[in-house]
């Protein structure tokens, strides 16, 4: 069977478990304070262009975003996010649970967040009878593939400025947005207070890379992250990953290549007439398809349901990573072709 199912179904890129072995016997010192953390931590740092910047080392995606809104927050402070956004829909409150609300504006397709919803949200949360809105959440790329660009990056700051607001992106899938176009390292740099770098969805074993740029943001994160449980002992085994992953431009290449998958499928599929609940240029896409169609791939292909638009059709995710070879490709083509 042929795996559309996520991003993050095989183990890790060779190069990464080539380090991971070739280390393994070393010893180091715990809690990312060895060199290997450092070596990355100064590789991202190089690549953002910051050397101000604080880089922390984490595991999951989910774990990021609640140890960081939790760090960034008050306790009467909300998030802003798109209705569809990660910390909205797929983290079973983890926000929530840390005392934050998160306030879900409508989107489009593409799943991006706009100046106009962030403005609206400030302006129905007036007075100290609600919670206080402080800090945009937005994803790049998005759920539904969207990729933000610099210049609506720069708009969302500029109104983050407006109404003193947070900016945070989450980088799970930021491989990805790179390879697609969108708003460099650099610019996030530039105009976030804080995002992070996926690993776990980008070729890495497991882990993120939170880059905390304003300067309020970053004291005693540390202590949060210890107190949320993220602080992991074997820390180098991140650091590992991160200093793979930074080297020779390794983090772009698995962007490129999963994108390059996943644009083939978009392009067959859209050549035999079939439409997609929203136009992604990523890794992900969501092709509407015939019931009857899925029901003879079901057996040799695996994805994830989205929605049923009507009786007859259901919209599917297919999701491609460093790992996607071209025969999966090739394979599922032709069997819609055969459909």
């Amino acid at each position: 069977m042929y795996r559309f199912t996520n991003d993050y179904s095989e183990g890790a890129h060779p190069r990464i478990l080539d380090a991971m072995i070739r280390t393994n016997l070393e010893g180091n010192f715990g809690y990312s304070n060895d060199p290997h953390s450092e070596q990355a931590r100064q590789r991202i740092r190089n690549a953002i262009g910051r050397p101000d910047a604080d880089v922390h080392l984490l595991v999951g995606g989910t774990q990021t975003n609640s140890t960081c809104l939790c760090a960034f927050l008050r306790p009467h402070e909300a998030a802003i996010a798109a209705v569809t956004g990660h910390i909205c829909v797929h983290e079973t409150g983890a926000i929530e649970a840390t005392g934050h609300k998160c306030i879900a504006m409508p989107c489009d397709a593409d799943g991006k967040l706009t100046p106009e919803a962030v403005r609206a949200a400030c302006n129905a949360h007036s007075d100290e009878h609600m919670v206080k809105p402080r800090l945009v959440y937005i994803s790049n790329t998005t759920e539904t593939g969207g990729v933000y660009t610099t210049a609506e990056l720069e708009a969302l700051r500029a109104v983050c400025d407006e109404l003193d607001l947070y900016l945070y992106l989450d980088g799970a899938r930021l491989a990805s947005a790179l390879a697609a176009g969108g708003a460099s390292l650099q610019d996030l740099a530039r105009l976030c207070d804080a995002f992070y770098i996926g690993g776990t969805k980008n070729g890495a074993l497991f882990g993120e890379a939170v880059c905390i740029l304003n300067p309020a943001l970053k004291p005693d994160f540390r202590y949060i992250i210890k107190q949320r449980g993220g602080l992991l002992a074997k820390g180098w085994l991140l650091g590992i990953q991160f200093e793979e992953l930074f080297a020779d431009d390794l983090y772009l290449k698995v962007g490129e290549h999963a994108n390059n998958m996943a644009l083939q499928l978009k392009q067959g599929i859209a050549a035999l007439g079939y439409s997609f609940g929203s136009d992604s240029n990523s890794n992900q896409q969501f092709p509407i398809l015939p019931n009857h169609v899925l029901a003879q791939l079901k057996n040799d292909f695996h994805w994830e349901v989205i929605g049923y638009p009507d009786d007859t059709h259901t919209q599917i995710r297919l999701v491609t990573s460093w790992a996607t070879e071209q025969q999966a490709v090739d394979a599922f083509l032709a069997a819609l072709i055969s459909a």
